[in-house]
């Protein structure tokens, strides 16, 4: 641990400004979402354990993330609750727990597992505790309950560069304004994707997020 208490993170700041938060998805949907996701230009990958036979997505989302980024794409759990699940996501190929709190024993097992581990976290007391613990970034959570003014004075007494997601009424139309609060990407969940969607309509707005996303951070000279 550092004295900035950040757990070091395995992902190079150029990826993962984008995390697809696929919840309730089946394994019958998995590889035909996870695929166009990717091709897109997504590569963080996140299936909710209370989507139906989350652990089965999450292996298919597993081998599908390793094929096309290697070992630098990020899949695994969203909604981890329970520290003996962190190891049943580990067996299923995931690299990357996200919680929707601050549930150190969560964090630990995650750490110990050399895997990436986002909090969900709302006040400064939730995000020093979870940073303390070893996390790895934070899930601010719900984003838009504290909006950008909330986030930026939240992000005043963190460490410096402390990874922090905007998850939870976070659309497209919000990156410039959270991304200046100090943001460093987010979490995308029903804007992106709700089950039985249709396959043209999940390209155009995977599409449209990425090239948002590209533009906001890596515009062209």
């Amino acid at each position: 641990m550092t004295d900035s208490f950040i757990h070091d993170v395995p992902f190079r700041d150029v990826d993962h400004r984008l995390i697809a938060i696929l919840r309730g998805i089946t394994p019958s949907e998995t590889e035909s979402v996870v695929s166009l996701l990717l091709e897109s230009g997504f590569t963080a990958i996140e299936v909710p354990l209370n989507s139906p036979d989350a652990f089965e997505s999450i292996a298919i989302a597993a081998s599908l993330v390793k094929r096309h980024l290697g070992s630098d794409g990020l899949v695994g759990a969203g909604t981890v609750l329970a520290a003996d699940e962190v190891a049943l996501v580990r067996s299923a190929g995931g690299n990357v727990i996200v919680s929707p709190d601050c549930y150190e024993p969560v964090i630990q097992r995650a750490i110990e597992a050399n895997m990436t581990c986002f909090p969900g976290v709302f006040t400064a007391s939730e995000a020093h505790r979870a940073l303390r613990a070893g996390a790895s970034g934070l899930k601010l959570f719900p984003a838009s309950q504290l909006g950008p003014a909330g986030i930026k004075a939240l992000g005043a007494i963190l460490p410096a560069g402390t990874p922090i997601y905007a998850v939870g009424g976070v659309d497209g139309d919000d990156f410039e304004s959270y991304h200046e609060a100090g943001c460093f990407g987010f979490g995308i969940g029903s804007s992106l994707y709700k089950p039985q969607i249709s396959h043209s309509d999940l390209q155009k707005k995977a599409e449209s997020l990425i090239s948002r996303c590209q533009k906001l951070f890596y515009p062209s000279p």
